[in-house]
């Protein structure tokens, strides 16, 4: 857990200098799954510059529709606007940090990690066509487990939120049923089970419902002590969640191939993948209206990018390859600049 209680308290202690906003503060909006990581980050930062963070945890769709809106000077979605959206929009987008979207469970008796599941039993089971823990399937995956004779309780997110869009991609992957009936976006038409507002919703709620599952960032499964699940990958292993199965899992990405870095990286091969790794990305607008804001928060993520590796680390996340680091201050100098044409925010190593 890498030091995680003592990073819990300051994580808290971030969240809470993230809250009250100055004139002089980067405001940003969106994905609840990179909130933990952002804290930790917004604290030490103000701490190194003055400068701080009103960062609004409220899912990837409110953050699209605020950065689109232009009440914020950044938004930040774990589901990546498609090359043809960001053109319209005038947006840049680029990818901050990784980590892992994990299935959690509440179940008396079941430690972190004891029960396994497959993708395309947790489809079944959030398509309410498996409806019992101890049901055959379930039961199989889990020869050694003593499972209940209990109804599962499905909890998803009910705000539009890129967590869903990478859980749901993934599921659509690994099942055809869910590909043709539930499909994967930010907000789908769910089959079955009770929604919950962001990743902290549906951690509070799987926390307080017996026989419940959900799925979380890992840092939530962490900070609330859930139970998490083991998973078998699309290379037929079981893994475990882990700073370096996520790793594994972003290893072979190919950043450039998509417009403003816009890799899925659901299901990837490799014996040591988790299958549901995820990354986030913020967008800012290429002619911003406020250069000298937008350039603020450049230099924010540049230093994030710098020195924030270890926190986020220390919290489960993994820090971009620093090749993708490089590419994307090129892709700053080129694509986001001020009416008069100039860079918003000179990269400087």
């Amino acid at each position: 857990m890498k030091h995680w209680s003592a990073l819990v308290a300051a994580g808290f202690v971030a969240a809470a200098a993230i809250v009250p906003a100055t004139a002089a503060d980067i405001s940003g909006a969106g994905a609840t799954f990179p909130y933990p990581i952002y804290a930790k980050w917004a604290d030490a930062y103000k701490k190194e510059t003055g400068n701080g963070l009103n960062y609004q945890s409220i899912g990837s769709g409110g953050g699209i529709k605020q950065i689109k809106a232009k009440t914020v000077t950044f938004g930040a979605s774990d589901a990546p606007l498609p090359g043809k959206e960001l053109d319209e929009a005038g947006l840049a987008q680029f990818p901050m940090v990784m980590g892992g979207i994990v299935p959690v469970v509440n179940l008396d008796g079941i430690k972190p990690g004891e029960v396994t599941i497959d993708g395309p039993t947790l489809a079944k089971i959030f398509m309410g066509d498996i409806k019992s823990w101890n049901d055959p399937v379930i039961v199989k995956l889990n020869p050694q487990v003593k499972l209940p004779n209990q109804a599962i309780a499905v909890v998803h997110r009910s705000d539009g939120s890129g967590t869903t869009f990478n859980f749901a991609t993934y599921l659509a992957d690994v099942s055809a049923d869910w590909k043709s009936k539930v499909g994967a976006n930010t907000s789908v038409e769910w089959p079955v089970g009770i929604g919950a507002k962001g990743n902290e919703g549906v951690a509070n709620n799987v926390a307080n419902t017996k026989g419940s599952i959900g799925y979380v960032e890992y840092a939530y499964a962490l900070q609330n002590k859930l139970t998490y699940t083991k998973m078998l990958n699309k290379a037929g292993k079981t893994v475990a969640p882990t700073s370096e199965a996520f790793q594994a899992a972003a290893a072979n990405a190919d950043w450039s191939s998509q417009p403003g870095f816009g890799v899925i990286l659901a299901n990837q091969p490799g014996d040591q993948s988790w299958p549901m790794t995820a990354a986030t990305w913020i967008l800012v607008y290429k002619q911003p209206s406020d250069a000298a804001a937008t350039g603020e928060a450049l230099k924010f993520f540049n230093w994030a990018y710098k020195h924030g590796a270890k926190a986020a680390e220390a919290l489960d996340y993994v820090p971009m390859p620093a090749k993708v680091v490089s590419d994307v201050e090129k892709y700053w100098t080129k694509e986001v600049k001020d009416a008069s044409g100039k860079p918003v925010f000179a990269v400087t190593n």
